[in-house]
């Protein structure tokens, strides 16, 4: 269910949506027009064969004199018989009357009507009693009653079949010598085959047809949408990447050229603030060293102390500025790298420096990576938490066997930090007075610039306080194949 809302609350499940309704309804009105279509013209075709029946004999009895013509029409033929003045019909057929007239010459001016059934069939009630029980137990009436018995059962199949009842209609016709014919004829019962197109199985078909379809054009509607989107959340972590490419419909083109021109610019604003930066970092070591210098001539060793302690802490500002701006440049290459050996010998050159530094555990993970941004990363957090923690256990795993998270952790055995202060040290120049203080050099941009790196690396670095005592970094690389 979750899946399915999120679905449809992208872009592709909206465009799926919208164009699975529009063609499902455009099928359902074109199923339904096939259908009053097909039985309007096939009753037109009844009406046509009707008129074929007509317009033969009528021609043919114009042609003849008019003693001959009485004698053929006394005898019967083609269904046609003959009616005197007094019968009416019940109602006007005015389809039928359109039929005839569009044949033209003596048809042109015909009237029809409906008639009753006992006027086509006058015979039927002169019969006897028992000659009408004869006819009924007749083998034609019955095998034709059979026939009736064995058709499908219509209240259980009202779509299948379309059921033209039989109709007993009355013509007038004037002939070429002024005549006036009167007569009736009869039409069969029909049972017309309705369309397949309200059969289950057609059904069935024209869904996951119009689905499928709707689906693959949702599709190629979003993927540039998609593109657009994992270009935009890749350029938060690597500012350098490849640039999209301008290709598609016009407005994604547009859109990909506006992207990378921002992308450029932002490249281009990176590097002039670290730069910057870097040259005023640079053009400062000179007038610091020279105050170094002088400060060492006052002959006040209390107030010397003093002000050398704060030209450090300013030095120090000033590297961890220029060393912030730096970890914002994503210009260096990611190369493949063993994550237990980086760790290794990190821990090692603590270790050499005096610090009570473990590596307890390996992942062996081999992944791209920046190098030197990774090594700035691990660092940081293994100095941090010697610095503020007295100590530091490093263990890498892969969470959920191949493909899953891989997780590098970084404790010491400090005082940790309050909950409310766990994503406030990230941001830059915030410290924790009482375990994080100026005392420890620290101006606050130590986690600002350990997250950035994490961040350059594809990675998230999150702090907790860790359930057996002291503070644990984490760093988590997501999917990692």
């Amino acid at each position: 269910m979750i899946g399915a809302r999120a679905f449809f609350a992208s872009m592709t499940g909206r465009i799926f949506a919208i164009l699975a309704a529009g063609m499902a309804v455009a099928a359902v009105i074109a199923a339904s027009l096939t259908i009053v279509t097909g039985d309007r013209d096939f009753e037109k075709q009844l009406l046509e064969r009707a008129a074929d029946r007509v317009e033969g004999p009528i021609t043919f009895l114009d042609a003849v004199p008019a003693d001959v013509r009485k004698n053929l029409l006394a005898s019967g033929g083609a269904g046609i018989r003959l009616q005197p003045p007094n019968v009416k019909g019940t109602r006007e057929d005015a389809a039928f009357e359109e039929v005839l007239g569009a044949r033209g010459g003596l048809l042109a001016k015909a009237n029809a009507q409906i008639a009753s059934w006992d006027i086509c069939f006058p015979d039927l009630r002169r019969l006897p009693p028992e000659e009408m029980r004869r006819l009924w137990e007749s083998a034609e009436v019955r095998q034709a009653i059979e026939r009736v018995s064995k058709r499908p059962n219509r209240s259980r199949r009202p779509n299948t079949t379309k059921i033209f009842p039989p109709v007993c209609r009355l013509v007038s016709v004037a002939l070429s010598d002024g005549t006036t014919l009167r007569f009736t004829f009869d039409t069969p019962w029909v049972e017309r085959e309705r369309s397949r197109l309200l059969d289950p199985a057609f059904i069935l078909l024209l869904v996951v047809a119009i689905g499928v379809l709707a689906y693959i054009v949702a599709r190629i509607a979003g993927a540039p949408l998609n593109r657009l989107s994992a270009a935009a959340a890749e350029l938060g972590a690597d500012l350098d990447r490849a640039p999209i490419a301008a290709s598609g419909p016009t407005e994604v083109h547009r859109a990909a050229e506006a992207f990378n021109s921002m992308q450029r610019r932002l490249q281009h604003h990176v590097g002039e603030r670290t730069r910057m930066l870097a040259a005023i970092t640079h053009d400062l070591q000179t007038p610091l060293t020279r105050l170094r210098l002088r400060l060492e001539r006052v002959e006040d060793e209390a107030l010397r102390e003093r002000l050398i302690a704060d030209l450090g802490a300013m030095k120090a500002l000033i590297d961890e500025g220029l060393e912030l701006a730096r970890s914002a440049d994503t210009s260096e290459p990611r190369v493949m790298l063993d994550l237990d050996s980086l760790l290794g010998s990190l821990v090692e050159d603590a270790v050499d420096a005096g610090g009570e530094a473990t590596f307890a555990q390996g992942c062996s993970a081999v992944l791209p990576l920046r190098p030197l941004a990774a090594r700035r990363l691990f660092s940081n957090l293994i100095d941090n938490a010697l610095k503020y923690g007295g100590s530091a256990l490093v263990t890498a795993e892969r969470a959920g066997g191949p493909g899953g998270d891989l997780i590098v952790r970084v404790r010491d055995r400090g005082p940790g930090l309050p909950t409310d202060m766990m994503e406030r040290v990230f941001e830059p120049f915030v410290r924790v007075d009482d375990s994080r203080s100026r005392q420890s050099g620290g101006v606050g941009l130590g986690l600002t610039i350990a997250r950035t790196l994490a961040e350059k690396n594809g990675a998230r670095l999150t702090l907790r306080n860790h359930p057996e005592g002291g503070l644990e970094a984490t760093v988590r690389w997501e999917d990692v194949r």
